[in-house]
C-alpha cells in the first residue's frame, strides 16, 4: 500500500513506532523504510492509508516542526 502515485514501497515488514510527545495513544506512528523514506499512519487506523515521504520530504517537514511552522495558533 502506498499513497505516492506509482511508487511501489513494500510495507509488509515495516516497525511502526508511535509517536510519544504529548499523543497519547491517539497520535500518529512512524516507519523508516527502504531506500530512505518514511511513512507516516493515524495510529488509530493502522490498515487505512500510509502517508510515503522522500528523505528530502520527511527533512524538511522535521524542520518544519521543529521551527514551529504547523503550531495551532488560538
Amino acid at each position: 500500500m502506498s499513497v505516492r502515485g506509482d511508487a511501489n514501497i513494500d510495507l509488509t515488514g515495516a516497525t511502526w513506532r508511535k509517536a510519544t510527545a504529548g499523543a497519547g495513544n491517539n497520535g500518529v506512528e512512524v516507519a523508516l523504510l527502504a531506500d530512505g523514506h518514511v511513512g507516516l499512519r493515524n495510529g488509530q487506523d493502522p490498515e487505512g492509508p500510509v502517508l510515503i515521504f522522500t528523505p528530502g520530504e520527511w527533512a524538511a517537514f522535521t524542520a518544519g516542526v521543529h521551527d514551529g511552522e504547523f503550531a495551532r495558533t488560538r
